[in-house]
């Protein structure tokens, strides 16, 4: 079993500006620089040969090139914090790849979260975090922007589970600029 996920691999000047967001917060632990990413869709754990299938039709897969930019800051798990992380700014462009790779899953029979996809960055994983303390860091971030930078590779990660972290590594790039 592959447990793999979509995403963008985040522009080194935008991973320096968010390096500037690591502060003293309660129970976070910070991802490292080389696993920040913008995930694009979820497949879960799937068998090799749905793995295979899905670089397959990714490598088929058209479309132009993203333009991602950050708005702010924000953290899932409502009363109990359980990662924090940057927001992006709106972009259709994102959304239609994010449509696009939910497609493949719901045409291979991988299941679907029903979620809406939420453009973010994770930046930390929180345990037995205050709501108060991520409240706090959040209102010192709010006004967090960057200039956009436009992106014209997504890549296929694995994520392996192991230890206290999660790693990801690269299976697959797909170019986004392609007719």
């Amino acid at each position: 079993m592959h447990r793999l996920f979509t995403g963008l691999a985040v522009p080194d000047p935008l991973v320096e500006r968010l390096g500037t967001l690591r502060t003293s917060l309660p129970g976070a632990r910070w991802r490292r620089d080389d696993q920040l990413h913008v995930t694009v869709h979820f497949f879960g754990e799937v068998h090799v040969e749905v793995a295979q299938e899905i670089d397959d039709r990714l490598l088929r897969l058209g479309g132009g090139s993203v333009e991602i930019a950050l708005q702010g800051v924000g953290w899932f798990g409502r009363r109990a914090p359980r990662s924090i992380h940057a927001r992006l700014a709106p972009s259709a462009a994102l959304h239609q790849l994010a449509s696009a790779c939910r497609d493949i899953a719901r045409r291979l029979n991988v299941p679907v979260r029903p979620e809406p996809f939420l453009p973010h960055i994770t930046l930390a994983y929180c345990h037995d975090t205050p709501l108060e303390a991520v409240q706090r860091w959040s209102e010192g971030f709010l006004a967090l922007r960057s200039e956009p930078f436009l992106i014209d590779t997504f890549q296929l990660y694995e994520s392996f589970r192991g230890g206290s972290r999660s790693r990801y590594q690269v299976q697959g790039d797909y170019r986004l600029n392609q007719p």
